[in-house]
């Protein structure tokens, strides 16, 4: 049985306030492992940015990677806003799709 694909945005961080990572995939789950375990190189891989904040899904894949290019020309403080106020602890929604919980890290202050 194939599996159903769904467009979506998603953003990954390194720890509370740290480095944040945006990405756009039809496969979350899929793409989530993928970073976890080291597949894809490159910028999440080397700052160690595996945990999920927030996520956007979509009914197309045009529409996800719209919403992924605004994500990616806002400032730091309106990429963090939309984390705020739906995960306001950063806590990693990767566990509610039946990822293992990683270990908490990371900076405090915002900034």
């Amino acid at each position: 049985m194939r599996q159903e694909r769904q467009p979506c945005v998603y953003l990954l961080t390194n720890g509370l306030y740290g480095a944040i990572y945006i990405g756009v995939t039809s496969d979350l789950l899929g793409r989530l492992v993928q970073h976890r375990e080291g597949l894809i190189s490159g910028f999440t891989s080397r700052f160690k940015i595996h945990r999920l904040v927030h996520f956007e899904i979509f009914d197309t894949m045009e529409s996800a990677i719209a919403r992924e290019k605004q994500f990616k020309n806002w400032r730091r403080q309106w990429k963090i806003n939309p984390i705020n106020s739906g995960n306001p602890q950063w806590v990693d929604l990767a566990v509610g799709f039946g990822l293992p919980p990683l270990a908490r890290s990371g900076r405090t202050n915002g900034s």
